[in-house]
């Protein structure tokens, strides 16, 4: 495998060369079955390397640093690339998303299912082109996370490590589809609660994107219980946060920053913490801006509409709230990360990710 830099954190070229050479295997496998489905692995290559900050490979690679890796050790070359199977996990998790919430981009592209149906019509194949685009997102989401499983498992770990990191890549592939399974019933039945939402943000986001790849790294290692207990309280309260920060710019980010439009989270009716908390507040202090939110929340929001949800937002304090449940989390993470017996290069790195995970832009 390829490494361009290893050290206390995983270069973002680094994870890449390791999803590339992993790839360029399966391409091989592909050719032999005709251009169409070599045309279609090429395209989830693009989609996989395409854009992206690598933090699920990167917070797996600094779990096994914390816990005493070395990054000139032998086993360095395999602990990466185990470590990438969580961006083919995370390509998976997105192509699927996309689907459900019928988003139209990702990462200011063509969503895959978009992608794949205008293909359709440009090769003039029969049928309804977006049928075909859903159904072959469907099966080439399905193909990245059978690769990740297999990147996992010929990274080359040893064996006792492999036995170790087995429950923990288990755990976190049935917890993200748990998250997903919660966050389309809260949707379905308009459940405004904001702990039910909160269990989403953990399910869904936080323990694959956090608490799970710290895991997973200690895990390699062989990390003392204490050290994980203190990487999955860190990752819980790091991952939540950067749900929450999302929820923010889902409704306010700029597009061309985050790469989709903005105030998408409130025309697919995604029961969010920060609309959960608005509706809370506004039941108690403004019922006309509460009814506001419900009408519109699951529409196609005017420009103006959209004006007005984000005036709602910030006038009953929801926007406040949130920022605070952010820097709270955040704040107590990192006291977690300080206390813990992680070394001191993975404390640094982690606390720097921790700060851009939840303060970013996009």
């Amino acid at each position: 495998m390829t490494v361009s830099y290893l050290g206390a954190a995983a270069d973002t070229a680094a994870v890449d060369a390791a999803i590339r050479d992993f790839l360029t295997e399966r391409r091989a496998e592909a050719d032999a079955l005709g251009e169409d489905i070599a045309a279609m692995v090429a395209e989830l290559e693009s989609y996989v390397l395409r854009g992206g900050k690598r933090i699920r490979p990167t917070f797996a690679w600094l779990g096994w640093i914390g816990a005493g890796g070395d990054p000139h050790d032998p086993v360095a070359p395999a602990v990466l690339s185990a470590c990438a199977g969580f961006e083919l996990l995370h390509a998976s998790c997105l192509i699927h998303d996309d689907i459900i919430d019928a988003s139209r981009t990702r990462r200011g592209h063509p969503a895959a299912h978009v992608t794949y149906a205008e293909r359709h019509r440009t090769r003039g194949f029969s049928g309804d082109p977006d049928a075909f685009g859903t159904g072959t997102a469907i099966l080439i989401g399905d193909l990245a996370l059978i690769w990740a499983d297999v990147l996992v498992r010929e990274a080359g770990l040893p064996a006792d490590a492999h036995a170790r990191v087995s429950p923990v890549w288990s755990a976190v592939r049935s917890e993200v589809v748990y998250g997903q399974l919660l966050d389309l019933i809260n949707q379905a039945s308009g459940d405004e609660d904001v702990d039910a939402a909160l269990r989403v943000d953990q399910y869904k986001t936080a323990s694959y994107t956090v608490e799970r790849p710290l895991q997973f790294g200690a895990a390699i290692a062989g990390a003392e219980a204490d050290l994980v207990a203190a990487y999955r309280a860190f990752g819980a309260d790091i991952g939540i946060a950067f749900q929450l920060r999302d929820d923010l710019l889902g409704v306010f980010g700029d597009p061309a920053v985050t790469g989709k439009p903005s105030g998408d989270d409130l025309r697919e009716g995604k029961r969010t913490v920060l609309l959960a908390t608005a509706l809370e507040r506004a039941d108690r202090h403004d019922p006309d801006a509460a009814g506001f939110l419900r009408a519109k929340l699951g529409t196609d929001l005017s420009d103006d509409e959209l004006a007005r949800v984000r005036a709602i937002l910030v006038d009953v304090g929801a926007v406040e709230h949130t920022e605070g449940q952010i820097a709270l989390r955040a704040d107590r993470a990192l006291a977690v990360l300080e206390a813990s017996s992680a070394t001191r290069p993975a404390k640094h790195q982690l606390a720097e990710m921790a700060i851009k995970a939840t303060q970013r832009a996009q």
